[in-house]
């Protein structure tokens, strides 16, 4: 019996969200007309601080899983495209409402719209981001989807507020941290994912199969994210690596690193975070500590855990172009930090 080889540029080719681009090209070209059409407004501030962040750069992932997972299991309607919006601008009006919360001053590699236009105009510009997006939902006319992706936006904004009560806070614990990003983050992969199958009139089976995919996948992603800004570029993070530490943001390679530390180290993790002082010398120490724990290798390995099981979510269906590329996003999310 013979045996196949894998052609070697297979065997290497880097893990891509690339299938999935093309994939979703064609419909991704529809949402990215309807996301100009409805950031439009009388009131010139409002398309213009939209604008700025939309047209940043990013890779709008949570959207292209909308438009596949819908593809996944045939449909063949328009409305689709009306959530993959509204799941982009959930997420434009959650960057905004975050840039002012965390005083960030760098986005994927530019200003905030905060440092141009100020922090009260980012936050009703991501207002109205967010009435658009309950427009095009009802305008879907589908009630399971307007409630995933409602409750969604109520678990965000709860994950927001949770953030703040836990940030510069050296006693918050790792379920503590997950819970902020499983709200945070994660409830908007799973939304994204999960209203697709509804439209398409899939099994509840198979519409849980996407929402397990998407939590999953987003628990993933922000862990990933978290351990970039300690062990990443400003290009992979598309922010200022070091910000959390600066911002006092506890994520998980801290709360590692804290817990495995000295009488000493827990003491400058607690003026640091606590006290604010955290200047270039103080992230150069956070950065030594967080290699000396292993905490970076935990906090990845915990993301491919997590992604072990959003690719155990789509096991049981049918293979498919789209549950190859939706696979394979699950390998691109972590090897950004690999």
């Amino acid at each position: 019996m013979g045996v196949v080889v894998p052609l070697e540029e297979e065997v290497n080719r880097p893990a891509s969200i690339g299938p999935l681009v093309e994939l979703t090209g064609p419909d991704m070209e529809r949402v990215n007309r309807m996301i100009l059409d409805r950031a439009g407004s009388d009131v010139e501030m409002i398309p213009e601080v939209a604008n700025h962040l939309i047209s940043s750069g990013g890779k709008r992932l949570r959207p292209m899983l909308t438009l596949a997972s819908a593809a996944m299991f045939g449909y063949g309607g328009e409305h689709h495209v009306r959530l993959a919006t509204s799941v982009e601008f959930m997420h434009t009006a959650t960057l905004l409402h975050d840039d002012v919360v965390d005083e960030s001053d760098l986005r994927r590699g530019r200003s905030t719209a905060r440092t141009v236009w100020g922090n009260q105009a980012s936050v009703l510009v991501g207002d109205f981001l967010l009435g658009q997006a309950f427009r095009m939902m009802v305008d879907a006319g589908s009630m399971d989807a307007l409630g995933v992706l409602s409750n969604a936006a109520a678990v965000i904004a709860e994950g927001e507020v949770l953030q703040l009560s836990v940030a510069k806070n050296m006693e918050t614990t790792e379920d503590d941290y997950l819970a902020v990003i499983r709200a945070k983050t994660a409830a908007l992969f799973s939304a994204a994912a999960e209203v697709g199958p509804i439209i398409a009139g899939a099994s509840r089976a198979e519409r849980n199969a996407l929402k397990s995919y998407g939590i999953n996948l987003g628990l993933a992603f922000q862990l990933v994210d978290d351990a970039l800004d300690y062990g990443g570029s400003q290009q992979d993070l598309g922010k200022n690596t070091g910000d959390d530490f600066r911002e006092g943001k506890i994520t998980l390679p801290i709360v590692l690193a804290y817990r495995r530390g000295s009488e000493d180290e827990r003491a400058f993790w607690k003026s640091a975070m606590e006290d604010g002082l955290n200047d270039e010398a103080a992230l150069e120490r956070a950065n030594a500590l967080i290699a000396r724990h292993d905490s970076l290798a935990d906090t990845i390995a915990r993301a491919r855990h997590y992604g072990d099981i959003a690719r155990d979510a789509l096991a049981p269906l049918p293979g498919s172009d789209y549950k190859s590329a939706m696979l394979e996003v699950i390998d691109f999310c972590i090897a950004r930090v690999t």
